[in-house]
């Protein structure tokens, strides 16, 4: 029979420090991805009515169709839709503490460092909570 391992000093402190920090990340990634497509489609709604001319009585009607503009807006959509789909599977993964929702909330924290100011606070913390020896370690162990 192997001897028992001694437990190791305040580790189980730190795994419930540690699941409080990821539970508190995954609802973050919850409450960006509800603001980012709320804000995403408030924006499409203001352009779709500035550019069809229907912004004000000062328009003098819509602006001459191009083949861009149509092609842009929807792609901007989808860009939209995948950005809070992602933050959405993050926060899911995150809170089920799958090691699939860590890679995706890795990702996704890279993809919204661009997001000035709510985007870049919270990729700066997933990162800080999910990345390193340690932190990947207490992941595996939640």
């Amino acid at each position: 029979m192997a001897p028992a391992v001694p437990p190791v000093p305040g580790l189980q402190f730190q795994l419930e420090s540690y699941a409080g920090k990821v539970k508190a990340l995954s609802i973050c990634w919850f409450i960006y991805a509800a603001l980012s497509v709320a804000l995403g489609f408030a924006g499409m709604a203001f352009a779709h009515a500035f550019f069809s001319g229907t912004f004000g009585p000062w328009m003098r009607g819509p602006l001459p169709p191009t083949f861009l503009g149509p092609a842009l807006m929807h792609l901007i959509w989808v860009a939209v839709l995948v950005r809070g789909a992602l933050a959405v599977a993050a926060g899911w993964g995150l809170m089920e503490r799958t090691q699939w929702g860590r890679i995706v909330a890795i990702v996704a924290a890279i993809l919204s460092l661009l997001k000035f100011p709510f985007g870049t606070a919270l990729g700066i913390w997933t990162l800080v909570v999910l990345l390193g020896y340690r932190n990947s370690t207490l992941y595996e162990q939640l």
